[in-house]
């Protein structure tokens, strides 16, 4: 984040209807907020997660001609070669791992919250046995489809290949569908049940 402090920028945060067993934290995408992910989840929520929806600050973005807009770290290109962002990765890990910390001093185990974010937002861990999916519209202009493909063949060398889903939505761009939102819900569900 580049000097950026996220802990200024409240999250957005649609607590559990009952007592909270499990949160999930989403991170937003280039130039977004939390605000729209959390009406999202609103629609598939179980009551028994707390969903976080955290925002960040805008800074420049070097691939946006330096305009800006929210962004959890620079972006310099979208080729494989270009050059990355390390420091403000780095920064923005150390922000979200903020964010899991405070989910466990408030009573939530480590291994019953999910991270997930939309495009810029994935930041993944080195815990070998967490699950994961991964959508991807087939006619996405922003990021296109090898780079999810690419993503997917990184992540199975980093956690158990067989807990890496892969789902490709047919049509779908650089948004999401109600087909993937029954999927994260699925997902979710499945990750963290209910313990009542």
């Amino acid at each position: 984040m580049c000097g950026n402090n996220m802990s200024a920028l409240l999250p957005t945060i649609m607590p559990a209807t009952r007592k909270a067993t499990a949160a999930v934290i989403f991170l937003h995408g280039l130039g977004d907020t939390g605000h729209g992910w959390a009406e999202a989840f609103a629609g598939i929520r179980s009551s028994h997660i707390k969903y976080i929806c955290p925002h960040v600050p805008v800074m420049p973005v070097t691939l946006n001609m330096n305009m800006t807009m929210p962004s959890w770290f620079d972006i310099i290109g979208l080729s494989p070669g270009s050059q990355e962002d390390e420091p403000g990765i780095k920064q923005a890990a150390e922000n979200v791992k903020s964010l899991i910390d405070q989910e466990v001093k408030n009573g939530i185990p480590s291994n019953r919250i999910i991270l997930g974010g939309f495009s810029q937002g994935p930041i993944t861990g080195a815990n070998k046995d967490i699950s994961i999916l991964q959508c991807h519209g087939d006619c996405d202009p922003l990021v296109p489809l090898m780079f999810g493909s690419l993503t997917t063949e990184k992540l199975k060398t980093l956690v158990n290949p067989a807990n890496v889903a892969f789902k490709i939505y047919g049509g779908l761009m650089h948004s999401l569908c109600h087909q993937e939102m029954k999927a994260i819900k699925q997902f979710i569900d499945k990750v963290l049940p209910s313990v009542d």
